[in-house]
């Protein structure tokens, strides 16, 4: 029997043998090209100066909400958008009212159904002399260096990557390998999530940009969370994008692609997305037929759809964080802002977040809330809704200890039956593919945290992240009232502690309505037995740290 007809070691063919030898030595290359492992590749490469428009108020969005403020006693004007298809609209019909500048910063940017259309509205503005900047997480964008190209190649455009990774290729193995390899230079993403017209008005909150978040996708839907924002707070917001435009780990897109910028790439680009909307016309998905209509930006200028007028800071950390985090360098950690927040909390503190991994720190500060009597509720997605098993798996290491500090804890289910709290429509709530992935912080109903942070390890040390404080009951009350209506029995479990009798130990049960029936569950609600068993497998690793 030869060696190549044995199965087991089918590895050590000689082909194969030299793919391994490959890859090897190509990983060895990107060792040593890499130079300072702080640095990501193309770090030294001429980026041309830019900054945000100077003067907004001589546009026709700028002068409306400078007026606006003046009436308001220097206020800013916002609007929660938790709709997803909302927050579609209102990213293209922002990009068609703009007539100076359009600054987009985000951790995703996908090139799907949703993100071609964006992409679409991104050229006609452009197209215009519309100046754009793109500041896009290198990370999750495998496979989309072909869009990245064109777009950068429109004089324009200009496209940054935040700490890309320096293999270009889409061999996910290598992509891998090299995440690995340079863990602690790679681990360090951008999350935030912004969108500044003209410096006047900006969408901020914890939507990246992809069919899951816009109402399109069934076979996954994830409610999210953001706020539009217009007048002073704006200018704020645009600071926080230079600080990371002009850092050292926002690299220009041509720096890894040879420098060069071909008019044909764009040419074939534009081709492609006048295909992609002619298809999605003869399908019936016509997303640009709703942009078109104007609405719901018309309502939100207009004042049909009233905008709350109230004083905001705009809180995020540094493009350097981990530097700062680790003392090596002074600069912004948001997690301050948040604790501090909280701290101040009196009486009732209601959380969401998708991803949650308190730590110790975060427990000790829920023991201080406690202790002072203050009701603390919290809300995050179950085993079935999670869409990352390994933040489920940290999660479940502070569960229960939430529950015997008195913690009112909620998971919600993966298959809401009522679309009122989920933000969803009722076809898209109908396919029973639901996860959260909000980031929302009410402060005694008086405050309203909306950004991109999770209460997790990841988003408190490792990645940035960027949002709003405001100052407004009013919207606070509205968060509040979006918190109770997703936490009906309908659509979450809650958590509770019970015992089966007098003298039997307290555990965890999940209590929920199904077809208007209370049902309660003694083990983890999940899709399947692999399900549950793979995340408790991922539980004993006990790396919350990276999560």
């Amino acid at each position: 029997m030869t060696l190549a007809a044995t199965p087991a070691l089918s590895l050590f063919r000689p082909r194969d043998a030299l793919r391994w030898i490959y890859l090897f030595a190509l990983l060895a290359v990107l060792g040593v090209s890499s130079g300072c492992a702080g640095l990501p590749p193309g770090s030294d490469f001429p980026k041309t100066p830019s900054i945000a428009l100077e003067h907004p108020e001589q546009t026709t969005l700028g002068k409306q909400f400078a007026d606006g403020a003046a009436a308001h006693g220097g206020q800013s004007a916002f609007r929660l958008v938790p709709a997803g298809v909302d927050g579609f609209l209102l990213r293209a019909q922002m990009m068609d009212a703009a007539q100076k500048t359009l600054d987009m910063q985000y951790y995703i940017f996908k090139a799907d159904e949703t993100g071609k259309l964006l992409m679409e509205a991104m050229l006609r503005a452009a197209d215009r002399g519309v100046r754009v900047r793109l500041l896009v997480d290198d990370l999750d964008n495998l496979g989309q260096d072909t869009q990245v190209e064109a777009l950068d190649a429109h004089p324009n455009i200009e496209v940054r990557l935040f700490n890309p990774l320096r293999y270009r290729g889409q061999t996910k193995f290598i992509r891998g390998a090299e995440m690995l390899l340079w863990a602690r230079r790679v681990d360090h993403r951008m999350h935030n999530k912004l969108m500044v017209i003209d410096n006047s008005i900006a969408l901020v909150g914890g939507r990246n940009i992809g069919d899951e978040y816009f109402q399109v996708d069934p076979d996954g839907q994830q409610g999210d969370f953001e706020t539009f924002a217009g007048g002073p707070i704006v200018p704020q917001l645009s600071h926080s994008f230079d600080e990371f435009w002009t850092s050292v780990m926002a690299v220009p897109a041509q720096a890894l692609f040879k420098g060069e910028s071909r008019p044909e790439a764009l040419a074939d680009f534009r081709q492609e997305l006048r295909e992609h909307r002619q298809e999605k016309r003869t399908d019936g998905s016509d997303y640009y037929t709703r942009i078109s209509s104007g609405e719901p930006l018309r309502g939100t200028l207009g004042g049909r759809i009233p905008l709350v007028w109230a004083n905001a800071t705009v809180e995020y950390d540094s493009p350097e964080k981990k530097a700062v985090d680790a003392g090596e360098k002074g600069g912004r950690l948001m997690r301050h802002a948040i604790g501090r927040a909280a701290r101040e909390t009196q009486e009732d503190l209601r959380m969401i977040s998708a991803y949650f991994i308190p730590g110790e720190d975060g427990m000790r500060m829920f023991d201080h809330l406690k202790e002072r009597g203050v009701e603390i509720h919290l809300l995050t997605n179950s085993l079935a809704a999670n869409p990352e098993r390994t933040a489920q798996s940290g999660y479940m290491h502070y569960r229960r200890r939430l529950l015997d500090d008195g913690v009112d804890l909620y998971e919600v289910r993966a298959d809401p039956e009522s679309a009122r709290g989920t933000a969803q429509s009722v076809r898209m709530s109908s396919y029973g593919n639901f996860g959260l992935h909000t980031k929302l912080y009410i402060f005694d109903r008086k405050k309203i945290f909306v950004g991109s942070m999770n209460f997790d390890q990841r988003s408190l040390h490792l990645n940035t992240e960027l949002g709003l404080m405001i100052d407004s009951p009013e919207l606070a009350s509205q968060g509040a009232r979006f918190f109770d209506a997703l936490t009906q029995p309908a659509n979450s479990y809650h958590v509770v502690l019970e015992k089966d009798g007098k003298d039997s130990p307290p555990h965890i049960v999940w209590r929920t309505e199904e077809d208007k029936q209370a049902v309660a569950y003694d083990r983890e609600p999940a899709k399947n037995s692999w399900q549950r068993m793979s995340v408790e497998m991922l539980s004993l690793l006990h790396f919350d740290s990276e999560l």
